[in-house]
């Protein structure tokens, strides 16, 4: 027979032991890209965002309670065109000045088949905010190249959006309505030590 006395000091060590299923990762601009495409007459033009940050929450005992906040820089739209990124800085397109900043915030992760999610949320491009779903692949994590270090990813995440419902209507005809973005992201531990 079990004794009483032990089984309460079991209790309250696995009381004492904090939860780690949540785990915070920072995204790695470095590592990460967030991509789009759209059409220009019959071809297609793409382009990316070089400065952006966020940070998602893994919750590796029930994913639904994970969730992921993503902060891009407007003006760090590069489509490997000086002039033309000059262009969509401007009212024409992203109106940089006036609207800084394009976020994301989660509302709901989905995990619809091993390692596939599904994350919903609250998208706001040029002041206007809307109620997006995206899917994407949870590539696991790994030990990353600083000692110590664990890094996690996210690939293949991939979602179309209506430039018009975002109030950006200049040259209809010569640009396509549909903008095809693309998501990968590696992302590091958050507090992990770096050297």
């Amino acid at each position: 027979m079990r004794h009483p006395f032990r089984a309460a000091l079991a209790t309250l060590a696995l009381a004492a032991i904090p939860l780690m299923a949540q785990d915070a990762y920072k995204i790695d601009p470095v590592h990460s890209e967030i991509s789009f495409k759209i059409r220009h007459l019959l071809a297609k033009t793409s382009g990316r965002f070089t400065k952006f940050n966020g940070t998602i929450k893994v919750d590796t005992a029930d994913i639904s309670k994970s969730s992921v906040e993503v902060s891009i820089d407007a003006a760090s739209i590069n489509t490997d065109n000086e002039k033309r990124d000059a262009h969509l800085r401007t009212p024409d397109f992203f109106d940089v000045e006036k609207f800084p900043t394009i976020t994301f915030k989660s509302t709901s992760v989905k995990e619809v088949a091993k390692g596939k999610l599904e994350v919903t949320g609250d998208f706001t491009l040029h002041g206007v905010t809307k109620r997006i779903t995206f899917p994407i692949t949870n590539a696991g994590t790994q030990p990353g190249m600083q000692p110590g270090s664990t890094v996690a990813g996210f690939v293949d995440g991939a979602l179309t959006i209506n430039r018009n419902e975002y109030g950006i209507k200049t040259y209809p005809g010569v640009l396509g309505d549909d903008v095809a973005i693309s998501l990968n992201i590696e992302a590091g531990k958050a507090g992990a030590a770096k050297k």
